[in-house]
């Protein structure tokens, strides 16, 4: 090889050259903490300057590290948050890690490697990866919620909740020594049962801690024994575990909750206050499921036990004339009540012990054949007088409604089929079209055969019905007017080692006393033997750390004004869900080292309050009741990305901790985030045979007419997009991507595949093309033989109007996450200066603009050309609208629907001067070959389409 060959490789943008350059200013950005955000206090800071918070959904830490979905999204969050600095802001971009659940105790379990160790070890791994990146990330406010100092605030926002109570009246949480001041003072009443004078010391225990947010209850389970651990419902199927397939029961346990339900109302109006996808809002809508309607009452005809009626929720009082069964779920208090008289036959027992085996989710399932027992019960129906038989049946579920329903056959599918099947009364009540015994008219319409000697519903809309038919419910002592709740109580307790042990004990008679702040955290105690108990009762492992467990109050922290510092108690065994510590990680990064706080008062309204003017931040609001819903905000964190698979859990159980902490004056905004995004997911392609079946992509050969045959059986094979997964051998680890392109590459081609929120497939080919831009970028400013600078001296004007063009293009697109768009226009111009070339002027205001997007090589080309400085502080340029009106335009000229010559015209040339102009283009005169055109299509300023 000649030495000019050399100098060639050595300055050319190749992925060593590439990665040169980015390791050299990742150390550099590093050594200068170049992205470190600065809080109120800070030198340097200055309290006028805009904020932008950027928040990533922080990654759980497994062994597999980075698949290249992870950096879509930190990648889209990194390109605004640099920009934001360019144009002045104080920017937080933080990152940490969710380290504690279920998946590293799995792992740990199976590899016979304590959990700490393991989530050390991911840990390091995506940290490295994602520093790779270059992503501008201030890590001195990293975290993992495993972390002690961490989830010592988890544990202590917690205790708020256990010490916080809801007041209906005002609709916000309050101290529970404000609900005792209330009774004692008399101001707050007891609605049922004895009044807090009558009541006893224990008893006033007792109804206090009913109040609390943070509550111990009753929760039915999914219990697998072999397992050791209780399951959700959609890892239930057909009465076993999805993992292994062993046998669930279904059991009550007395665990912690949290009493979200209180906040439903609020959870769902504020949900039209925040800048949302439209299908996350909806799901959320949905999950908490508020219905208005009544609650009525159906009299059995003969009393069992001390039951005497049946209660039912139901959204459409204006069919309970066709009401002509009742169905209560098999945990109803009435099956209960069956199982313990002498008469309840086997087949009602078998039925109801083999349901309540049955996962909610499985029991809901809509094409699941309808099944039940006749109970022997009758109940009468209020409106028509008559007894109706009363069934226990699995698809009625006793956590929403009050467990029982009046069945109407003729105008619900359920019950319909429901009908059919048992040979039940269908009788008519709402006019429309179709035969209601064939199937159940469900829209709304004209009541008829709805009427008794008290009412008359009949010739009446569903709404007036409905509305009548409540009123004569109410005014009889039948029913009264409820509004219903799809949400539940949100379970917290987990009977799992790897997570944050609450901060709560028991005394001998099963008091709970709460650990004094001043002694958090309570530790997770070291573990060898961690693995789940196989039981057939819930035995949590922290239950085997005796040592631990046992202990007195004072050597637990709780107060002596609580308890006796030598009296025994036991701790909980129990843990925290994996969601505990991801509900608030966004607070503890705005002030993650303090000490003596969740999170600085100052810093916290700095970085969480933003005038809705624009403005810049206020510090002047305090945080709950006095918040100004006109002036700022009402979310704090000003972005947020991550994946639509957290719309609902996640997000909600985040909003829900944020309101208590909002009531309670710790936080200075209702809602923690104020605008959402979700990136879309990545997919790959996969190869399919005829019957569906996929083939890994190593199994699979391309043939020269560029067919895909499966190899094992030389069939053919079709090529399809299909979700990344191990199995199918399709999973690109960005790491091979790095190595290959270099990371500016991978950057710009994760945003340019297309929209930031689209589904799109994963193609290497696409990716050259990406690194072949950033290498005439790179020839734009850089000789490749001998690596000096080359710039021209005099603008060329087309290169200037584009260049002025681009700017605001994407200054346009990228607060609007449009960022394909935005790569596409910096092609664009890339394309018309190669060849004229750019000045050094130019250069400077081009490599500001990449700089978001390729910041490695943006950097460098800045640095080559004498600038000084990191870039993303330079500021982002600006465009003159004078230059974005040209006296030209390229008009491009199609024959047969393809591009085949480009032609420079006057902005203002007129339909007769484009068709001659485009008929005498050389390109275009070979083409024809002599012949005329059979029509010439001309759109002024911009095409025109030959017909030959």
């Amino acid at each position: 090889m000649s030495a000019n060959s050399d100098q060639v490789v050595s300055h050319k943008y190749t992925a060593s050259l590439a990665a040169e350059i980015e390791l050299k200013w990742q150390s550099h950005w590093e050594d200068d903490k170049s992205f470190r955000a600065l809080n109120p206090g800070d030198p340097g800071f200055s309290p006028e300057m805009p904020k932008f918070y950027c928040l990533d959904m922080f990654p759980y830490p497994s062994g597999e590290g980075l698949h290249v979905g992870h950096p879509e999204g930190y990648t889209g969050s990194d390109i605004i948050s640099r920009f934001k600095l360019m144009k002045g802001c104080n920017v937080l971009h933080p990152m940490g890690f969710d380290a504690f659940g279920l998946p590293a105790e799995q792992y740990a379990v199976a590899t016979n490697v304590h959990p700490a160790v393991t989530t050390a070890k991911a840990t390091e791994v995506f940290r490295s990866q994602l520093k790779r990146f270059g992503f501008a990330y201030d890590w001195s406010r990293e975290f993992s919620t495993t972390d002690p100092d961490y989830y010592r605030w988890t544990q202590w926002i917690w205790l708020k909740a256990y010490d916080s109570w809801f007041d209906q009246e005002l609709q916000k949480a309050r101290p529970i020594s404000e609900l005792v001041d209330g009774l004692d003072s008399g101001d707050i009443v007891i609605d049922e049962g004895p009044g807090w004078s009558e009541m006893n010391q224990q008893q006033r225990r007792e109804y206090v801690d009913s109040r609390r947010l943070a509550y111990l209850g009753e929760q039915v389970v999914n219990w697998c024994p072999a397992l050791g651990t209780v399951l959700a419902n959609e890892e239930v199927i057909d009465g076993r575990s999805e993992r292994g397939g062993h046998p669930v029961r279904r059991m009550s346990l007395r665990q912690w909750m949290f009493r979200i339900r209180e906040y439903a109302d609020r959870l769902l109006e504020d949900l039209s206050l925040i800048d949302w996808p439209e299908s996350t809002r909806q799901m959320q809508t949905e999950w908490i499921g508020r219905s208005e309607g009544g609650e009525l009452n159906f009299t059995l005809d003969s009393p069992v036990r001390d039951i005497e009626s049946l209660e039912v929720f139901t959204t459409r009082p204006d069919t309970v004339f066709g009401a002509t069964y009742m169905v209560v779920a098999p945990e109803h208090p009435l099956v209960e009540a069956l199982l313990e008289v002498d008469g309840a036959t086997d087949r009602f027992r078998e039925y109801v012990m083999q349901a309540r085996n049955r996962s909610d989710v499985d029991r809901m399932i809509e094409s699941r054949e309808k099944t039940g027992v006749d109970t022997g019960v009758f109940a009468i129906n209020p409106a028509t007088g008559q007894p109706i038989p009363v069934f226990v049946a699995d698809y009625v579920l006793m956590g929403y409604g009050t467990g029982a329903i009046m069945a109407v056959p003729a105008h619900d599918a359920r019950d319909h089929e429901f009908a059919r099947t048992f040979g039940l009364d269908i009788t008519r009540v709402v006019d429309g079209p179709g035969d209601v015994q064939e199937q159940a008219y469900t829209e709304p319409g004209v009541a008829m055969n709805s009427s008794n000697d008290d009412i008359s519903l009949d010739g009446l809309g569903t709404d007036e019905a409905c509305t009548r038919m409540l009123d004569w419910f109410e005014r009889n002592g039948k029913g009264a007017r409820r509004v219903n709740y799809r949400l539940r109580d949100w379970l917290f307790s987990r009977q799992r080692y790897w997570g944050e042990p609450f901060p709560i004990v028991f005394d001998e008679d099963g008091n709970h006393y709460p650990v004094s702040e001043e002694h958090l955290p309570v530790l997770l105690p070291e573990m060898d033997d961690f693995k789940p108990v196989e039981s057939d009762t819930p035995m949590p492992p922290l239950g085997r750390a005796t040592d631990w467990v046992a202990t007195t109050a004072g050597e637990a922290g709780v107060s002596p004004d609580l308890l006796p510092p030598d009296t025994p108690v036991r701790r909980e065994t129990n843990t925290m869900p994996n969601w505990a510590g991801s509900c608030w990680y966004y607070l503890r990064y705005i002030d993650p080292h303090n000490q003596e706080r969740l999170v600085d008062p100052e810093a916290e309204r700095y970085w969480m309050l933003s005038n809705r003017s624009g403005d810049g931040p206020s510090r002047t609001t305090a945080a709950g009741e006095d918040f100004d819903a006109d002036q700022f905000h009402v979310g704090g964190v000003d972005l947020y990305v991550g994946g639509a698979e957290h719309a609902v859990l996640h997000l909600l159980y985040a909003r829900f901790w944020h309101k208590i902490l909002f009531d309670r004056g710790y936080v200075s905004t209702p809602e923690p985030v104020g605008r959402l995004f979700h990136q879309g997911m990545i997919l790959a392609f996969a190869y399919q045979r005829d019957d569906k079946s996929l083939v890994p992509v190593d199994q699979v050969r391309q043939d020269e007419d560029e067919s895909w045959v499966e190899i094992e059986t030389g069939r053919e094979v079709s090529q399809v997009v299909a979700k990344m997964s191990k199995s199918l051998r399709n999973v690109v680890n960005p790491d091979d991507v790095i190595n290959e392109y270099g990371v500016d590459t991978l950057r710009l081609y994760l945003m340019y595949m297309g929209p930031l929120d689209a589904t799109k497939p994963w193609n290497t080919r696409d990716i050259k093309g990406i690194h072949r831009f950033l290498q005439r970028v790179w020839r734009l400013a850089i000789d490749e033989e001998s690596g000096a600078i080359v710039t021209i001296e005099q603008a060329d004007e087309q290169v200037e109007r584009m260049l002025h063009a681009t700017i605001k293009k994407v200054d346009g697109d990228i607060p609007k996450l449009a960022f394909n768009t935005a790569i596409a226009s910096m092609i664009e111009l890339v394309n018309k200066a190669t060849g004229p070339g750019m000045t050094s002027d130019q250069l400077s205001r081009f490599t500001r603009v990449l700089a978001p997007f390729a910041p490695h090589l943006a950097e460098e080309i800045w640095s080559r050309i004498g600038e000084t400085g990191c870039i993303s502080h330079a500021e982002f340029p600006s465009w003159d609208e004078t230059m974005l009106a040209s006296d030209q335009v390229e008009i491009p000229i199609q024959v047969k629907g393809k591009i085949k010559a480009r032609i420079l015209v006057a902005s203002d040339a007129d339909q007769e001067t484009l068709e001659r102009l485009a008929l005498e283009n050389e390109q275009i005169i070979a083409i024809l070959d002599g012949n005329q055109p059979r029509k010439v299509i001309v759109v002024p300023g911009r095409m025109i389409n030959i017909v030959p």
